[in-house]
Parts: structure tokens; sequence; C-alpha cells
């Protein structure tokens, strides 16, 4: 239907709807900018939490458990996602409310044109029929005076008292009047002629003409917000499949969680290569007392418990009823913090051997870089022996020296830490060897022979284990007497003092020559670790024995005197 037949006289009405339409469309794109600060808030808040919860890592710190990994999957896809939302804010800010926001200027201009030409169209038919209304009010007026002055013509023409001169003269008044109201006639007739031509033409060509236009313009507008609102749904359905896959790499990650794997970790993480501590050695102090027939089992009775199974029985301390507790608490808690060593000999054997090995890693990888760097810099100076215009080849002689320099101090780095790596995989080995042999000999106590069997050239029969003696184990009756290594410590002279030390950690002593320490317990050193790991020391009681030498924190005395 034609807004210029159907709504020829609704100009006015035809103003307000166009203008509603507009402000409609402006409605429109403001919800669409407010749809999209939400995108681009929500994308912003996703990516702070992604930021948050994935914090910047050292290589150490990096995550390896299944779990932790599958997490970090999901934030790197929700990061993904984020951008997906980023991407369709864009969308609807370019081909949406932009798009609406410029469509927008011009319905303004162009509905204000077609307006004002249907003003300008009205006010020229109304000038018309200004015109025409006034031709016609002057041949009205002229029709009238005209017949004033045809009855005065005629009542004096009919008076006999009227002179001739009177007479005359209302007749020639009554011709004139009748001569001014034909004319006043013809002007309204050809006024009224022009205004009715004007008006047709108004009603049928200007103003279905510039309400066509109007209807262009609002029919353009609807077409318009709808392809507006097929696009404000293809930015949001664009990014549908990557974000299906972005929810797809989460379940992936989901299904990655692996529980054996994760519990796996954690034991090559922890594992500290330690056996299990032994049993308790039975300590008989009642070998002294002098017995009679009936308390002869009083001795009796412990021996024989020791010798059931072959294996030691279990061992009372009055002096120190905490030192077992107090040694494994830090299993199941927080183990305090080994003074760091270069070559790690403060950690267990099996996380030794891995830090060796990582580093051993590591200097190769840089060992490698700089031949690379050294080939390549050969490389170069033998082009610039054959092309001098290129270059100076003497200017790289000391960049070729520097890199040689290093490659030979990476060599000795990984020589010296490969050496260190040889003998904790000996010392595992050993270990190895040992708990075999005592699987043979079980009547044989493990760990039980005297510290100084540990001094020996063989690295390999070495055992830095704080619990036990590092040597292998031999032979042996199956109850030695607890105080022989005592005895032995008596028959020579004191060794001075060089130091004292302060326990780090418990220390339980299990092992014959090992010296029983609690945590904070302060001992005198009477001599220093021989590279075995294990110091000797002696308690304020005179009592002496090694311990191992990371459990205590050392201080060396300058011209210390014996006791």
């Amino acid at each position: 239907m034609s807004w210029g037949t159907e709504l020829w006289d609704q100009f006015d009405n035809l103003d307000k709807h166009t203008q509603w339409s507009i402000d409609f469309l402006e409605r429109y794109a403001k919800f669409v900018k407010e749809r999209l600060d939400i995108e681009q808030n929500y994308a912003k808040q996703l990516r702070s939490l992604v930021k948050k919860y994935c914090p910047k890592r050292s290589k150490e710190e990096e995550p390896r458990f299944t779990s932790c990994l599958s997490f970090y999957s999901i934030l790197n896809e929700l990061n993904d996602y984020a951008g997906q939302r980023e991407v369709v804010a864009e969308e609807m800010a370019h081909k949406v409310y932009g798009e609406l926001m410029r469509y927008s200027q011009d319905l303004k201009a162009e509905r204000k044109h077609h307006l004002q030409e249907g003003r300008k169209a009205q006010q020229g038919l109304d000038h018309c029929w200004k015109q025409m209304d006034n031709s016609k009010r002057k041949f009205e007026r002229e029709c009238k005076e005209a017949e004033k002055s045809q009855l005065t013509f005629d009542r004096l023409d009919n008076d006999i008292n009227a002179t001739k001169s009177e007479v005359e003269k209302a007749k020639a008044q009554f011709y004139l009047r009748t001569h001014m109201a034909d004319e006043s006639k013809n002007e309204y007739a050809a006024q009224l002629q022009n205004f009715n031509a004007e008006q047709w033409k108004h009603f049928n060509n200007n103003i279905p003409h510039i309400f066509k236009n109007l209807q262009d313009m609002d029919e353009r507008r609807t077409v318009k917000l709808g392809e507006t609102y097929r696009s404000f749904a293809e930015a949001e359905r664009r990014v549908v499949p990557i974000i299906s896959k972005c929810l797809e790499g989460m379940v992936s990650a989901a299904k990655a969680v692996d529980e054996r794997r994760d519990s796996a970790i954690v034991v090559e993480s922890f594992k500290s290569g330690f056996d299990p501590p032994g049993d308790f050695p039975f300590e008989d102090f009642s070998q002294n007392l002098s017995r009679t027939g009936s308390d002869g089992t009083i001795s009796n009775t412990p021996k024989g418990d020791r010798d059931k199974d072959g294996a030691p029985g279990p061992r009372s301390d009055p002096k120190h009823p905490t030192s077992r507790t107090k040694n494994k608490l830090w299993l199941f808690g927080k183990k305090p913090k080994a003074p760091s060593l270069e070559d790690f000999s403060h950690l267990p054997p099996e996380q030794r051997r891995k830090r060796l090995q990582q580093r051993i890693d590591e200097l190769n990888k840089e060992l490698q870089k700089e031949v690379d760097q050294r080939d390549a810099l050969n490389k170069m100076k033998d082009v610039y022996e054959k092309n001098p215009q290129m270059g100076d080849p003497s200017s790289l002689q000391p960049k070729i020296s520097e890199t040689i320099c290093n490659m030979e101090k990476l060599r000795s780095e990984i020589h010296k830490n490969e050496t260190w790596l040889s003998e904790v995989e000996g010392k595992q080995s050993s270990r190895g060897d040992r708990r075999h042999s005592a699987d043979n000999h079980h009547h044989t106590p493990q760990g039980r022979e005297s510290p100084e069997g540990s001094y020996t050239d063989d690295t390999s029969q070495e055992h830095h284990t704080p619990h036990r003696r590092p040597t292998p184990a031999q032979p042996g009756p199956p109850n030695p007497d607890p105080h022989e290594f005592d005895d032995e410590f008596d028959d020579d002279d004191p060794l001075p003092v060089i130091g004292h030390c302060k326990a780090l950690y418990s220390f339980d002593g299990q092992n014959e020559g090992t010296l029983v320490m609690a945590e904070d317990e302060v001992l005198y050193i009477i001599e220093e670790d021989k590279g075995d790991g294990w110091t000797r020391a002696r308690k304020q009681s005179g009592e002496e024995g090694y311990v191992p030498t990371s459990y205590v924190e050392i201080t060396m005395e300058k011209n210390s005197k014996g006791r």
C-alpha cells in the first residue's frame, strides 16, 4: 500500500512516525552497545581470572601432576574462550553498532530533506489558496458595491424630483461598479482555476512523491534493522565452532587426569632411596649386676628374644624416650630444610641423583650452544679470510677464545657433576648388593659394623644415609656386646674438641658406632667428616660416636684444646 494515496492528508502523523522509527533504531543501537560492553567486560574478567590462577612459574615449579596440567589446560581453553567473546564484541561493534549509528545519521538527514519538501509544497498550496481567497473576497465586495449603485440609480431614476445630473451620475457609478465587479469576477475565476490546478498537483503529484520517499526510507530502515538483527546473531554463531572446540578441550583435559600417574609422580618426587630402618637392638644394662639363682633369668630372657629369628630385639632407651618419635615426625609433616650444597649431598640419594642428572642435562645444552656458536664463528672467520672486504678475521678471535673458554668451563662442570652422579649410582648399586646380602644372611644385624670400616678408598662401598653406617654388612656374632665400641674409645686418649654442632634433626643412632641425638642438642666435634657423610662427635656426658653431617649445623673452633 502506498502512503501517497492512502495517507495524503496525514503529513503530521507521518512526521511523528518517521521520528519514532529513527528513535527506535537508535534505541536498538544503544542495546547493542550495552551488549558488547558486557561481552568486553566478561572477556576482560575471564582473562584476569586466568591470569590470577595461572601465574608465571620458574622451570622448577612447572606442574607435573596430571590434575595440575589438566587444570592449566582448562585455563588456556578458558583464555581462548575469552578471546572469542572479544571477537563477538568486535563484530557487534563494527558490523552492528557502528553500522546502525552511521545509518541513523543518514536517515535523519534524508527525513529532514523530505519533510522540508513537503512543507514547501504545502506552503505553495497555502499561498495559492490565499490568493484565490483574496480574489474571492474582492469579487464579493465589488458585487455588493455594484448592487448598491444599481439600487441608487434605480431610486433616482424613478424619483421625479431628482435632477438629470444626479441620475446620470448614479448611472455612471452603477456602470463603474458593474465593470469592477466583472473584473473581480474574472480575477477570482482565474485564481480559483490556478488554485484548483495547484491543489490537484499537490495532492496527486507532490505529496504522493514526498510520501513515497518517506515510505521508502522507512522500509529501508526496517530492512536495515532486520539485517543488523541477523548480524547480531551471526556474530555469536561464527564463534560457536571455536567455543565448542574450547569446551571439547576442557573435556579432554578432564579425561586426561590420571590418578595413578599422579601417585607415581609423588613417589618419583619424594623417594629418598633410603632403606626402611631396621629393628632396634636390645641393650642389656644388667650385665654388670651380680646375679643369683633366683634372678638368673634377668639376662637370659632378653637374650632369648634377641636370638629369636636371628634379628635384634627392641631397645628401650630411658635416657632418650622421645628420640625415635621426634626422628620420624618429619616423615609425615614438614621436614626442616637442610642447607643447600653444590653437589646436593644434603638431599636423599634418589633426589640427589635426579638433581645431578637434571643439572648435567642443562650443562650439556649450554655446551651445545657454545659449540654451535664456536662453529658459526669459525665459519665466519673463514669467510672473512677468503673475502677480506667483508670483515677483519682477527676481530672474531677474542669471541672465539671466549667461547672456547666457556666450553672448557662447562666440560669441567659436566665432569664434576658426572663424578658425583657416578658416586651416587655406585652407592645405590652397593646398597642393593648389601640388601641382597642381608637377605641371604638374615641372622646378621644390618649395618652393625664399626664406623672405622667406612673409611675406605672404594666409594662404591659407602652408604650415605642418616640412619645407619654406610658400610656393607659383614658376618659376625648375632649378639655383639653393646659396650664393645665404647671400650675401644676408652683404650685411647680422648680426642681433642675441634668445634661444636647443633642437631637440626633428631637421630636415633640405631647402628653401632653412631650416636643418639635429640633435635637442638649441642655436641662437641672431635673429628671432621672425611667425605663419607659422617662426623664424629661427643656428648657432654662423654659418650662418643658418629652422627650424619647433614643432620647438624657445625661451627669449627680455632686453637681449641681437648677436654
